[in-house]
């Protein structure tokens, strides 16, 4: 005979994020350890240490085109009219040295991806040439550097790739090896067992009999735990059978990390993992102040955790986002981001206070940013999986939300995911120190274009924030005289940052004597530039330009009287390598490269590295974030702290 029995209650029931937080209060969930993989078996396994550039990339000036190698000088008067002629003095392919091969007395023939000669400055494509037996015969002048990949103009030594917790994809695979980069240390794989319950659920590709569907839950937890990182194996359907589903639970936690089932998790009288877990465990949670997502049950066991979904599976899959992956982030070692983004509401809804409702919807582009438009609100679609984006999250205390409310929304795949935090301009180590201490990184893209980059790609609302530290000629004013030069006077904000210390780089020992800028005027000295629209080489040229204006040197004139001036780099470390390799004498960096290379350095000024943001963007939260993590900022932690210091009003606006 069926006997009945008295069902359990729920446990007291927590909101989403209380949830989360009461499971890491109790158990520490980290890495079950690390081990090193070749880079051809590190696809979707979790990096455990930052990776830093070994090299610079490319590892040598080389010509991005087939041509000649030429000094620019020699064929700047070159027309169709009237070309010029210069002897061929030797070729270089790729994978040559170019050895004792230079451009003083004529052209060297190059390849596509040949390193350049000494000496040469320039490279004028072959379209552009006739040979005349050993002679080239060139229709047209190529600018200094035309035509060039100076080395580590990709990316130099020192840099910083990716950072512990990022997931390998294909893509990162690929510029590890660009790299030399062989073997990397992940971090070991937990492993999960996974069980779906109920008598009513079928294995897809059986018959489907009336009172029965298939499951579905069993295949979207194997999967998504997958993408998380982990070992996963969905180990089939079992009854509402308590002895049973005991057994194989028990057995499981002998075998796996953690244990996963969905459904029989709410107080009924055939829901019986709570039970087991209760049995077999403590439980942390049972009971969510939301909807759905109610009858979720979390509990811990011999150290493991036993984790039990509910049997809806859009109500699964909202939990999935919202509750497991944060938890089974830390086990994998992925570095988990908080997937919201806010957005309005097209329309009023009225719910219940006391509970959180999460409605999946979609998301659609207007004219006053994202909205969020509703598929269902049946908790048991299996449509909403696949055709949602994302799920609104409608707070417990609220009641009405009136039409264009902004409201956050939780993203379920990339293509709903935020941008997050785009940082235009210039590069500096102290900022992408910040990001990766803060976690800021995780979410960010950070684009170097040097300073007058970022205030194009503000202009041109481009850019969340646009790092700067240009000096204006006319007042001598670092960074807010362009507010007007750019028009942006009312429509951005120069958040103040910090100051950085920039001077010479030398070789050890300083043996060419170098005191100031006059000695770049020297023919002995060969110097190594910074690209145009740089911070730096705004005032390389300013202090060039006050040189030449006291000696009466026409402006046009500076870049060939001194040597080097165009060759040009995009990163301080560039600078630093090109001192290093003895490609340069000297160059103007931040203080830390010097210190990175085994060079001398010898102090200039301290320049004001500020942060320009759209007035547009001050709201938006990722902005909002940065700003209050840049006024927290610790330099003092900071390994090149002593080329920095924080002035009192750092994070707040400029006058």
């Amino acid at each position: 005979m069926f006997t009945l029995h008295y069902p359990k209650l729920f446990h007291k029931l927590v909101s989403i994020d209380d949830a989360v937080r009461l499971v890491l209060e109790k158990i520490d969930l980290k890495p079950i350890g690390v081990e090193e993989v070749s880079i051809s078996e590190a696809l979707y396994r979790v990096l455990a240490r930052d990776i830093y550039s070994p090299i610079d990339h490319p590892p040598f000036d080389r010509s991005e085109v087939d041509g000649y190698a030429v000094k620019s000088i020699h064929i700047a008067s070159s027309t169709e009219i009237n070309p010029s002629r210069l002897k061929i003095t030797g070729v270089v392919k790729p994978g040559d040295t170019g050895g004792g091969l230079n451009c003083e007395d004529g052209a060297v023939r190059v390849s596509t991806g040949a390193i350049i000669p000494s000496g040469c400055d320039s490279v004028v494509m072959e379209e552009y040439t006739e040979l005349e037996g050993d002679i080239v015969v060139v229709y047209r002048p190529s600018a200094p550097g035309e035509n060039i990949s100076t080395c580590g103009s990709d990316v130099s030594a020192g840099d910083f790739i990716l950072p512990a917790g990022t997931m390998l994809r294909h893509e990162h695979v690929a510029i590890l090896a660009g790299l030399g980069i062989s073997r990397v240390l992940v971090y070991r794989k937990p492993r999960i067992a996974i069980y779906s319950t109920g008598d009513e659920l079928v294995e897809p590709g059986k018959p489907l009999v009336l009172g029965r569907v298939y499951d579905v839950n069993g295949y979207l937890i194997e999967g998504f735990l997958r993408e998380l990182g982990a070992i996963v194996e969905y180990k089939g359907v079992l009854p509402d059978d308590y002895k049973v589903l005991r057994d194989k639970i028990e057995e499981s936690l002998e075998q796996y990390d953690v244990v996963f089932t969905s459904g029989g998790t709410s107080a009924g009288e055939l829901d019986l993992v709570y039970r087991v877990f209760e049995d077999v465990g403590e439980i942390i949670v049972h009971g969510l102040k939301s909807k759905p997502g109610k009858p979720t049950v979390i509990a811990t066991s011999r150290g493991k955790l036993l984790v039990g979904l509910p049997g809806f599976p859009l109500s699964c899959y909202m939990i999935l986002v919202r509750v497991v992956k944060p938890l089974i982030a830390r086990l994998t070692g992925l570095k988990y981001v908080e997937e919201r983004v806010w957005v309005k509401l097209p329309f009023k809804v009225r719910k219940h206070v006391g509970k959180t409702w999460l409605i999946p919807s979609i998301l659609v582009e207007s004219e006053r940013g994202l909205t969020a438009y509703p598929v269902t609100l049946n908790s048991g679609s299996i449509y909403g999986i696949a055709f949602s984006d994302g799920f609104v999250e409608l707070s417990e205390e609220l009641d009405i939300v009136e039409e264009n409310t902004t409201v956050p929304f939780y993203a379920f795949t990339e293509r709903a995911r935020s941008r997050g935090l785009t940082i235009i301009g210039s590069n500096d180590p102290l900022l992408e120190y910040m990001l990766v201490k803060t976690g800021l990184v995780y979410k960010s893209r950070l684009l170097n274009t040097g300073s007058t980059g970022g205030w194009i790609a503000v202009a041109r609302g481009e850019a969340d924030i646009a790092p700067t530290h240009l000096l204006d000629e006319e007042t001598g004013l670092y960074n807010k005289p362009f507010l007007d030069k750019y028009g942006l006077r009312g429509k951005a904000l120069l958040i103040r940052g910090y100051d950085r210390l920039i001077g010479f780089i030398v070789k050890p020992g300083n043996p060419k004597g170098i005191k100031g800028f006059e000695d770049f005027f020297r023919g002995d000295v060969r110097i190594v530039n910074r690209t145009r629209g740089s911070g730096v080489r705004v005032y390389i040229d300013i202090n060039l330009k006050k040189i030449a204006l006291d000696r009466s040197i026409p402006i046009d004139r500076v870049n060939a009287l001194i040597s080097g001036y165009t060759y040009e780099v995009k990163t301080h470390t560039a600078v630093a390598h090109a001192v290093k390799t003895g490609k340069a004498d000297v160059g103007v960096a931040v203080g830390y490269v010097a210190e990175l290379y085994g060079l001398d350095f010898i102090p200039l000024t301290w320049e004001e590295y500020d942060f320009l943001v759209p007035r547009s963007r001050m709201d938006k939260l990722e902005v909002r974030e940065f700003i209050e993590k840049l006024r927290d900022l610790r330099v003092s932690e900071f390994k090149f702290a002593k080329y920095y210091r924080v002035p009192a009003n750092i994070g707040s606006p400029r006058d």
